[in-house]
């Protein structure tokens, strides 16, 4: 089981944000912005494009959902979307509120947040999300 997994099992404490049977979206710990986050799918996939045309389908509907939330929990200009990928071995949508394109270039350098910080940002998004 991939770092990912563990994190959508909770076997690993994570910061989350919105979650369904398929799919759980979480922060990223080293983050660009505050609300960075990551959407994964529950299966373990490592390609995005391994995924079959509905399950990525529904996972960018989830994605839309939480980047509404974002949006409401910090205002900005637009929630920005990446998928990289390489960093590990299971797909996942990086989420970024965004001012400006530059606040998605990944090289820029990551906030420094305290885990009270993390839990107010997470909590945020989630009730953002679950009043939707």
């Amino acid at each position: 089981m991939d770092i990912f997994s563990k994190i959508a099992a909770g076997e690993i404490p994570s910061y989350k944000c919105a979650e369904n049977d398929k799919f759980y979206a979480f922060l990223d710990i080293n983050p660009l912005m505050k609300g960075h986050t990551l959407v994964i799918p529950r299966r373990e996939v490592d390609y995005i494009f391994d995924m079959s045309d509905d399950e990525l389908a529904e996972m960018i509907v989830f994605a839309k959902k939480v980047a509404i939330a974002i949006k409401k929990a910090f205002p900005c200009k637009k929630v920005g979307m990446a998928v990289l990928g390489l960093e590990v071995a299971h797909a996942h949508i990086h989420l970024v509120p965004m001012q400006t394109e530059k606040d998605m270039i990944f090289s820029n350098p990551k906030l420094k947040l305290t885990s009270e910080e993390f839990k107010d940002i997470a909590n945020k998004i989630y009730t953002a999300y679950t009043n939707e």
